[in-house]
C-alpha cells in the first residue's frame, strides 16, 4: 500500500488542510522503521520542564539555548503543555497551525501531527518531509529576524 501511495503521490499530496476532524491512520511498516529506531534515528529526547525565551531546561536539569523548538507528538497528541501559549491550542485541545506552522507564535513547529499536510504525516514515512520543511521555515524567519 505503501508504495502505491508514494507512486502515485497520495502520500506526499498537501490534502490536510481539507481534513474536518480527528483521522486515524494504520503503521505499515516493513521492517526498516523499527530498524531505525532501534539504532536511535531519530534521536528522541524526553519533554523539556521549562522554556525562558530561547532557553530551554531539560528534565535532568541542564538548560540549552535554542534557536527553535520543533515537536514531534506521535500518534494521539496530548498537547495540554501548550495550554499556557496564548493562542497555541484551539477549544478541543488541537495546535492552532497551517501546514504545521503554529498561527500564534512564528517559531514553533509542529511535525508528526495526523493530517498535517498529507496522508503521511502522522506516520514515520512522512514526518520527515514535515519536519524538513518546518526546519526550512524557520531557518528563513531566523535569517530575516
Amino acid at each position: 500500500m505503501d508504495f502505491w501511495l508514494t507512486v502515485t503521490g497520495l502520500a506526499s499530496a498537501p490534502l490536510g488542510r481539507f481534513q474536518r476532524g480527528p483521522a486515524t491512520m494504520a503503521v505499515i511498516d516493513d521492517g526498516r522503521y523499527r530498524a531505525a529506531l532501534a539504532a536511535g534515528r531519530p534521536d528522541r529526547r524526553p519533554m523539556f520542564t521549562r522554556v525562558d525565551g530561547p532557553v530551554v531546561t531539560w528534565a535532568d536539569g541542564t538548560t540549552e539555548q535554542v534557536d527553535a523548538i520543533i515537536l514531534a507528538t506521535g500518534y494521539q497528541p496530548d498537547l495540554g503543555y501548550l495550554a499556557p501559549l496564548t493562542g497555541a491550542l484551539d477549544g478541543a485541545g488541537r495546535p492552532r497551525h497551517r501546514g504545521g506552522a503554529s498561527l500564534a507564535h512564528p517559531r514553533l513547529a509542529h511535525v508528526g501531527l495526523e493530517w498535517q499536510r498529507s496522508l503521511s504525516s502522522a506516520s514515520l514515512r512522512g514526518v520527515g518531509r514535515d519536519a524538513a520543511r518546518a526546519a526550512r521555515r524557520i531557518a528563513r524567519q531566523l535569517r530575516h529576524s
